[in-house]
């Protein structure tokens, strides 16, 4: 199988649990709930996403003829050293493309996969650390994972539904939207109000990595 990459580069995880960690970020080109095109938008199954994954013309992205090829890519994107390689595998949609040999020839090269994923399709075996994040009037069928993330305020739905999930954090994440400043305080509320979720912060912008 070849692969679609819109973009693969060093960073910091900014996001959930592992927040602060430095790791490799290789973003799948394509999304099943939206197509990436402002147009579009506005009837998209998820209208607010903040991320580009469409084309494969960003630092480290292009088409990869096979899984040894992307995973060399990976490891050559870490640089030196083989302690603690961790790859943090995004979209878009990484299900649509991430398959068990692409995740055999990572975990080859020493890394922890970690995988950012919307929960509409199962994931494939061998994920190390496994985040969902639901989004409204989807069918999430992914439901235990180690991390459950969901961006608020969306309308039509309730965090209440997902606590029954198998997942071992509940994270609450401000959407990243004009009305920032009601989102973080909603967010704030709910969390207050339900002491299973923990909030969680895009560090990331903050401190201003990509």
């Amino acid at each position: 199988m070849s692969y679609a990459v819109k973009e693969c580069f060093l960073t910091l995880q900014g996001e959930g649990v592992q927040t602060g960690r430095r790791a490799v970020f290789l973003r799948f080109a394509g999304c099943n709930l939206w197509t990436g095109r402002e147009q579009d938008r506005d009837t998209a199954q998820c209208n607010f996403c903040d991320t580009d994954f469409v084309g494969t013309d960003v630092e480290g992205g292009g088409k990869f003829a096979d899984a040894p090829t992307l995973a060399q890519q990976v490891e050559r994107t870490w640089g030196p050293g083989t302690e603690d390689r961790l790859v943090v595998i995004t979209g878009g949609e990484p299900m649509l493309q991430l398959d068990p040999p692409l995740v055999e020839a990572l975990h080859a090269r020493g890394f922890r996969i970690a995988v950012e994923s919307n929960g509409t399709i199962s994931a494939v075996a061998g994920i190390d650390w496994l985040c969902i994040s639901p989004k409204a009037g989807t069918d999430v069928v992914q439901r235990r994972g180690n991390e459950l993330k969901l961006v608020w305020p969306q309308m039509g739905i309730d965090p209440a539904e997902f606590e029954c999930w198998d997942f071992s954090n509940f994270l609450i994440q401000p959407m990243d939207c004009e009305e920032r400043e009601w989102a973080l305080q909603d967010s704030i509320r709910l969390v207050m109000e339900r002491p299973l979720w923990r909030l969680s912060l895009q560090a990331h912008k903050v401190i201003g990595l990509p």
